[in-house]
Parts: C-alpha cells; sequence; structure tokens
C-alpha cells in the first residue's frame, strides 16, 4: 500500500522536474484584472531608461539580439548563461560548473564549456554531455519581453 505522503512527494518531485527545463516564456500582457507591476515603466521604453521618478523595474539581463544563434553569452555578475538554438529560442542556465564549481566561460559547437576540467554541457538542456561533471547545469527562469530577456 502506497502512503499518501509518499504519493505527494514524488508528485512534487516531478513537477519540479518538469518546471526546471528551458523556461523562457513571452511575458503575458497586462489586463486590468491583473495585480499592478509597481516599479515598471508604462510605456515600452527599455526598461533602464525610465527617468520619471519612479523606481526603475529590473534590468535586461541581454537583449535576444545580442545573443548568437547556435551560442551564447556568459554573464559573470549574474553567474548565468543565455544560449539561443538556430530556431531563436532562447535558455538559461548557471554559469557554475557542477563539478567543482568554475564559472564555464564559452559557449561553442553546442555546448556549454568549463575550462577548469573540460566538462561540457549541452546548450540547449543543460545536461553533461562530457567531462567529470555528473549533474547538469541548474535551468534559470526567464522572460521574454520587449526584445530583451529578464529574470524571471
Amino acid at each position: 500500500m502506497i502512503e499518501r505522503r509518499a504519493v505527494l512527494i514524488a508528485g512534487g518531485a516531478a513537477t519540479t522536474a518538469v518546471l526546471t527545463g528551458c523556461v523562457v516564456q513571452q511575458a503575458p500582457p497586462q489586463t486590468a484584472g491583473q495585480p499592478s507591476t509597481a516599479g515598471k515603466p508604462a510605456s515600452s521604453a527599455p526598461v533602464s531608461q525610465g527617468t520619471t521618478g519612479a523606481a526603475p523595474g529590473p534590468a535586461a539581463l541581454a537583449k535576444v539580439a545580442d545573443i548568437p544563434a547556435g551560442g551564447g553569452v556568459i554573464l559573470k555578475d549574474q553567474s548565468l548563461v543565455l544560449t539561443k538554438d538556430a530556431s531563436g529560442k532562447v535558455c538559461a542556465f548557471s554559469a557554475i560548473c557542477t563539478h567543482q564549481g568554475c564559472v564555464v566561460t564559452e559557449v561553442g559547437d553546442g555546448t556549454i564549456n568549463c575550462p577548469c576540467h573540460g566538462s561540457k554541457f549541452d546548450a540547449s538542456t543543460g545536461e553533461r554531455v562530457a567531462g567529470p561533471a555528473k549533474s547538469p547545469l541548474p535551468a534559470v527562469a526567464v522572460e521574454q519581453r520587449d526584445g530583451a530577456i529578464f529574470q524571471a
């Protein structure tokens, strides 16, 4: 007999696995019944240009156009890697190698590469493909809005 608690724990783990995949989404437009987005400019101007005296919204991590198709960019200050496949799908992962905590330094030929011990991770899934790392790079939730990528 399976206990209810075991089923709930297993279901929670399955949900977590689904939510940690490549998670770039278009932000839905806000409608009258949705909560306010305090601190975000009401215009379509880039968030970083808000000068109305209100608190600025979150800064964009990168412009989608600045992420090379089939490659990616490493954001050292945020410890993130943003990748973009040939179809334009953008993914975000931790830039910290799961082997010994080095920061990855390159995205190329479909992999995210760690310089310390040669671990390589699939650029579209974060899964380990070579080297001593045993775990994938954790996915990071981001959203695409107005041609830019923002942390979700």
